[in-house]
């Protein structure tokens, strides 16, 4: 289950932002928004690049908790 609160976090102590996050995936915002809030899935490749961006542990905390 996808933990919202804890990528943004995370997304901002790595000094990222979320248009960041949506630039790296080659997305718009709006879709990261939507994936977020569970209307969409994230794709594996997108989960991989963002283990890239934050951190390979902090990806088991957000996805798969």
């Amino acid at each position: 289950m996808f933990n919202e609160k804890l990528f943004r976090r995370t997304v901002e102590d790595c000094g990222y932002t979320l248009r960041d996050v949506a630039s790296t995936l080659e997305i718009g915002i709006a879709t990261l928004y939507r994936k977020m809030s569970g209307e969409s899935d994230f794709y594996r490749r997108e989960i991989q690049t963002i283990g890239t961006m934050l951190g390979k542990d902090n990806i088991e905390k957000i996805f798969f908790s």
